[in-house]
């Protein structure tokens, strides 16, 4: 027996060590295997055959950053082989502006989705621009869709031809601008609600004390669209050969076209099926009418081909370092979630970059609707030092206002694009109470304290009018000093500043005519820029921060792959309205300034 019980407990332990050596074995395999796949890809990248049709996919969506991946959404998209449905700014328009110089490379394919991206209008003025300078080369483009929705249509219409499935529609009735309002649901739950703002334009807190959109602000959102719609309009007309007006009777008059209808309007060309195209494509490519598709590379693979990849960060040899900043996100105290811009995390990295010897010029990329005002006036600190140092130049992208404003205005040049949404030069504070959520419930509140303004920061009960004074008394002071460091950051008189902020809303073309923005221009013509500044020559190369942060994305970024298809499937109208009242709450969670004063752009503004 107890030889039984010894040989037993070695054979026990004997079969444990056994599996941690292959559990071990095994997953440092997966390692080597995943590192070693990695490595070769990165050295060899997709290929490019002679005689390739790019394909843009309108699924995709063009962003500043590439949103981070969890480990679990890192492996799935590597062993599936599925490309993610993001490609940030800079590596598209690089990749058109070398695809239309790539030999190999002999047209384009405009791609129509049932789930279209949601790029910002901002970047797709800078993918348009792209798209024009590739046609301009004289290589064809074709565009091909179901339904084109507005910003389909907008990138498609630089198309040679633009084709329509025969039951198809093309949307074209204008713009809209909807504001989802919680003041009934705060009143229905019992949730109190006591606001501070300063200027008439400030219509941030309209969603919680309204029902409906204040004059003012339904005054300076039809005057943003207006902008936006104009602007529209203008870039669209001369490659479909007609006029604005031509444009603005189709919008009035008939706003969603059938497939004949639209190509009498002449917004497309002609009308076929995907099978009539794809035989075309096939053509272009030298392809049989019985293979099964043309030669082609998704505008995602492209990217990174190794060729391409290097010419998007300029000469890599040089020591001459341009630092690529991007602020995306709503301004946080602290140092906030990735899809943040946590005040001491930028502030950090702005720090950092200001005493890197090697960093010659910095562009802050600014796309932020603003958020908390102390968190605001951390980072514009740091813009103001590196500013003293170095040159910083600040190119502004769908958004960059209030808060984003506020961090951009210390900047040697602020650049815009035409429908860049900045401005909202105002403050306002926001206080929320359940006195009555927890009374209704059985909950109630006591208190003792030394000193009148003790529990200031309670949220058991309303604020009292004194409470509300002080409080009012700091939005005051804030947004005072707000319109103080713009007039001396612009150069402009304060009495100009004081009566263009009002927290009122801009497009960049009307930034720059009020003296807001320097230059209607993108990224690029930011970074070059830079370079020009800290004279450089051509001897530079683009860093961009923050670089990644996790092992899997520098792993599975380099990953290659044949085309897939976007995974993509559009979702019910019910479900959508859902996903728009979760992404008001989520703006509610970012509310975190110790006292609840804001600088931020009217709420969660969504235009369609």
């Amino acid at each position: 027996m107890k030889d039984f019980f010894k040989y037993t407990f070695a054979s026990l332990i004997g079969s444990l060590l056994g599996i941690a050596l292959i559990v071990g074995l095994g997953f440092g395999g997966l390692i080597f295997l995943v590192g070693s796949i990695a490595s070769k890809a990165k050295d060899i990248g997709p290929q490019v055959k002679d005689k390739s049709i790019l394909v843009f996919d309108l699924a995709t969506n063009i962003t500043d950053t590439r949103p981070i991946s969890t480990t679990g959404e890192a492996l799935q998209e590597a062993l599936s082989g599925d490309q993610p449905a993001t490609i940030t700014l800079r590596k598209a328009i690089n990749a058109l502006d070398t695809a239309a110089q790539d030999e190999k490379i002999i047209g384009l394919y405009i791609k129509g989705s049932n789930t279209p991206g949601r790029t910002g209008l901002a970047n797709l003025q800078e993918i348009r621009q792209a798209l024009q300078r590739f046609g301009e080369t004289g290589k064809k483009i074709i565009a091909y869709d179901v339904n084109w929705t507005e910003r389909e249509y907008y990138l498609g219409s630089v198309a040679d031809e633009i084709v329509i499935n025969p039951l198809g529609v093309i949307e074209f009735n204008g713009l809209s601008l909807q504001t989802m309002f919680l003041s009934g649901a705060f009143d229905k739950f019992g949730i109190g609600v006591q606001v501070t703002r300063v200027g008439k334009y400030k219509s941030a807190v309209e969603p919680f004390i309204r029902e409906t959109m204040s004059p003012e602000n339904r005054e300076q959102n039809l005057q943003l669209l207006g902008d936006i719609w104009g602007k529209y309009l203008q870039t669209i007309a001369p490659s479909r050969g007609l006029t604005i007006q031509q444009l603005q009777a189709i919008a009035n008059e008939q706003g969603i076209l059938m497939a004949d209808a639209a190509v009498d309007s002449k917004l497309v060309d002609r009308v076929d099926y995907y099978d009539e195209v794809l035989s075309e494509l096939k053509e272009l490519t030298g392809k049989e009418e019985d293979d099964k598709t043309f030669t082609q590379i998704s505008l995602n693979n492209y990217t990174r081909v190794p060729e391409v990849a290097e010419v998007a960060s300029g000469d890599v040899n040089s020591k001459n370092k341009i630092a690529v900043v991007y602020a995306e996100g709503e301004i946080v105290n602290g140092t906030g979630t990735p899809r943040q811009i946590g005040g001491d995390r930028l502030a950090k990295e702005l720090r950092r970059l200001r005493f890197d010897d090697k960093v010659k010029a910095v562009v802050l990329r600014v796309n932020s609707p603003g958020g908390s005002a102390s968190a605001s006036e951390v980072i514009g600190r740091e813009v103001k030092l590196i500013g003293e140092q170095k040159p910083i130049i600040v190119s502004m992208g769908n958004i960059a206002a209030s808060g984003g404003y506020w961090i951009s205005m210390n900047a040697d040049k602020i650049f815009a694009e035409p429908t860049t949404i900045t401005g909202s030069i105002g403050v306002f504070g926001v206080l929320f109470n359940i006195q009555e959520l927890g009374n209704e419930n059985g909950i109630t509140w006591d208190t003792v304290k030394i000193g009148q303004f003790a529990d200031l920061n309670n949220n058991s009960r309303p604020k009292t009018e004194e409470e509300l004074a002080l409080i009012q008394n700091m939005v005051d002071s804030i947004y005072e000093r707000f319109i103080t460091d713009v007039a001396t950051a612009r150069n402009l008189p304060k009495e100009k500043v004081a009566e263009i902020a009002q927290g009122r809303v801009w497009s960049g073309v009307n930034a720059q005519k009020l003296g807001l923005v320097d230059e209607i221009t993108g990224i690029e013509g930011a970074i070059k820029f830079a370079a020009e500044t800290a004279e450089l020559g051509d001897s530079w190369k683009v860093e961009e921060y923050p670089q990644s942060r996790s092992l899997e994305q520098r792993i599975f970024r380099s990953l290659s792959g044949v085309e897939a298809e976007i995974s993509t499937s559009p979702i019910d109208p019910l479900t959508a309205e859902f996903q728009k009242l979760q992404q008001e709450l989520a703006s509610l969670r970012a509310m975190n300034d110790p006292y609840g004063i804001y600088t931020r752009l009217p709420f969660n503004l969504r235009i369609d």
